[in-house]
C-alpha cells in the first residue's frame, strides 16, 4: 500500500461502559502504537440497558488526559445541543492544556432524539440544529483564537457572547483540530470547508464515501480552499480474527453477522482488513477511526496492532 493510514481506535462507551473500562482501552490503545483515542459523546444507551450508564465524554477525556502521554484524544462526535458553545470552547481548551495539546474536536448537530428527551435537552429540528451547529463552530474558533488581552462578542440568531476573554486557552494559536463529518449533501460539506482540519465518513461504502469526498472537495474550491489541506478519513465497525470462526465470533459478539459488515465496514482476516482499507486509501482516506464495539475483548486490539497496522 503506497500511502500511509493512521488508525484511530474508537468507542461507544454509552452501550455500558465505566470509566475504568474506558481507562483500559485507552492504555492499550497507547501501547499498542494505534495513533488515538477516541470516544461517542452520546447520553443514552441504543438497544441495549447501557449499565453501569452513559459517562459524559469530556470529563472521561479529561482524566485520560493525565493518564496517557502520548495517544491524540477526541470525540466521534460531539453534540453542538448538548453545551452552550463558549462552555464547549473552555471545555476543549481545558483538555487540551491537561493532554499537551493531543486533543482533536470532533463535532457534529446531533441526532438521537431519544437521549435528549431523557436529559431534558432541547432538540430542534434539523436546519435548526444545522444553524446552531455553524453558530457553534464561528464561536468556538472565534474564542480559541482571540489575543491575549482582547475580546470576542457574537451576536447570532441563537447565542449573543459579549466581550469574553476567550479563556482558557488551548495549547496551539489556533485551537485543536476540528473534525466535521456525515452524509449531508450541502451543509455538511460547506461546514467542513469553512472550519475543519479533517472531514470523515462514518459507516459508509467505498463508493458513498467517494461521492462524499468529492461533494466536500467541491465545498473547498467554492471558496478558495485547497481541498488537499484536508484530511479525509472514515469511521467503520471492525471485527477481525485469525480465521473464519474468530471472524465470525466477534462480529456476533458486537450483534452482527458477517454479512452486514461487508460493504460498510471492515470484516474478515488481517489480510482481508488490509485490503478493504486499501479501498479506501484509494480515495484519499489517510486515516481509520475502528469502532471497537466489545471493549473486553483486548484481544482483538492486539491483532489489530500485530496483524493489521504494521502492512498499513
Amino acid at each position: 500500500m503506497t500511502t500511509s493510514i493512521a488508525l484511530r481506535v474508537f468507542i461507544e462507551p454509552q452501550q455500558g461502559a465505566s470509566y475504568d473500562d474506558q481507562l483500559r482501552v485507552a492504555k492499550a490503545t497507547e501501547e499498542l502504537g494505534f495513533d488515538a483515542f477516541f470516544r461517542s459523546d452520546h447520553l443514552h444507551a441504543m438497544g441495549t440497558d447501557g449499565l453501569p450508564g452513559p459517562t459524559e465524554s469530556w470529563s472521561v477525556l479529561a482524566g485520560l488526559a493525565r493518564e496517557t502521554s502520548g495517544i491524540r484524544l477526541g470525540t466521534m462526535v460531539t453534540s453542538a445541543t448538548f453545551r452552550p458553545p463558549g462552555l464547549l470552547a473552555m471545555t476543549v481548551a481545558q483538555v487540551d492544556q491537561m493532554s499537551g495539546g493531543r486533543v482533536d474536536l470532533g463535532i457534529g448537530a446531533g441526532w438521537f432524539d431519544r437521549e435528549h428527551a431523557a436529559y431534558g435537552i432541547a432538540f430542534p429540528a434539523t436546519g435548526e440544529r444545522f444553524d446552531r451547529l455553524e453558530e457553534t463552530l464561528a464561536i468556538v474558533t472565534g474564542l480559541w483564537r482571540t489575543a491575549s488581552g482582547e475580546t470576542f462578542s457574537h451576536h447570532g440568531t441563537y447565542y449573543e457572547l459579549v466581550d469574553s476573554p476567550g479563556l482558557p486557552k488551548p495549547v496551539r494559536a489556533e485551537g485543536p483540530p476540528i473534525i466535521t463529518g456525515g452524509k449531508g449533501k450541502q451543509r455538511t460539506p460547506a461546514l467542513t470547508a469553512r472550519y475543519a482540519a479533517e472531514f470523515n465518513m462514518p459507516f459508509s461504502s467505498v463508493e458513498a464515501s467517494r461521492v462524499q469526498f468529492e461533494r466536500v472537495r467541491e465545498a473547498c474550491s467554492a471558496i478558495a480552499r485547497d481541498p488537499d489541506e484536508l484530511i479525509y478519513s472514515n469511521a467503520l465497525t471492525v471485527a477481525c480474527g485469525r480465521d473464519d470462526a474468530e471472524v465470525a465470533r466477534r462480529a456476533k459478539a458486537i450483534g452482527y453477522d458477517v454479512s452486514d459488515l461487508a460493504d460498510e465496514g471492515l470484516v474478515g482476516t488481517p489480510d482481508q482488513v488490509v485490503a478493504r482499507i486499501g479501498e479506501y486509501a484509494q480515495l484519499g482516506s489517510t486515516r481509520i477511526y475502528l469502532q471497537v464495539l466489545d471493549l473486553a475483548d483486548l484481544d482483538h486490539l492486539e491483532l489489530l496492532a500485530g496483524s493489521v497496522m504494521p502492512q498499513l
